[in-house]
């Protein structure tokens, strides 16, 4: 006698959301010391930008992605492009790639890159609404760092929105580092060391 069972197998996975909030702490903390005068030009921001800011997030995206978490694969998934792509344009903008490419460098183009990812991030803050308030902070000072460097890439309003980009950013790597270790302490204690804030309930029934 023969039957046939399906069975399925669940793997148990850490969460990769301390991780990817890690990341995103680090270079958000090293990419606003240059724009609030701190420090000089984006060369040493080039590897945290692709290491902590791409590879860290990918890493998050990844592994929500198995445990089939569609907010936080497109949330970690989308920062973690979005950090290769600046990096590599800084790194066109200085040569790497050629001085014809450097020649041909339109801050416009990556005004526009910016507002693409402002609209994605005020959709994804109504999400995080329904996860937790210091992640919704976080998206919050996104929107705002988005909607700066936008504003700057096409030359408007330039002081102020350099200054929004740069303040929101440095904000967003603070709160990060809390997440991180919110996400970290409390699931190492097995209880609220740390507390994150319920959802705000407003768009979930």
């Amino acid at each position: 006698m023969s039957t046939n069972e399906t069975q399925h197998v669940k793997i148990a996975t850490a969460n990769p959301s301390a991780l990817g909030l890690f990341g995103l702490a680090m270079v958000t903390l090293v990419a606003s010391s240059q724009k609030l005068g701190l420090t000089q030009g984006t060369s040493f921001v080039i590897p945290w930008a692709i290491f902590l800011g791409g590879f860290a997030q990918l890493f998050a995206c990844i592994n929500d992605s198995k445990e089939q978490n569609t907010f936080g694969t497109t949330a970690f998934g989308g920062y973690a492009f979005f950090w290769f792509a600046v990096g590599a344009s800084w790194m066109i903008k200085a040569g790497v790639f050629g001085e014809a490419l450097a020649k041909g460098v339109d801050a416009k183009q990556l005004g526009f890159a910016f507002l693409g990812y402002l609209i994605f991030t005020i959709f994804m803050t109504i999400g995080a609404a329904e996860t937790n308030k210091v992640l919704f902070i976080i998206f919050f000072l996104i929107d705002f760092l988005f909607l700066g460097l936008t504003l700057n890439s096409f030359d408007v309003m330039a002081e102020l929105s350099h200054k929004i980009a740069a303040y929101s950013e440095f904000l967003i790597s603070m709160v990060s580092f809390y997440g991180s270790a919110a996400v970290v302490l409390n699931t190492h204690f097995g209880r609220e060391f740390l507390p994150v804030g319920k959802p705000f309930g407003v768009f979930k029934k």
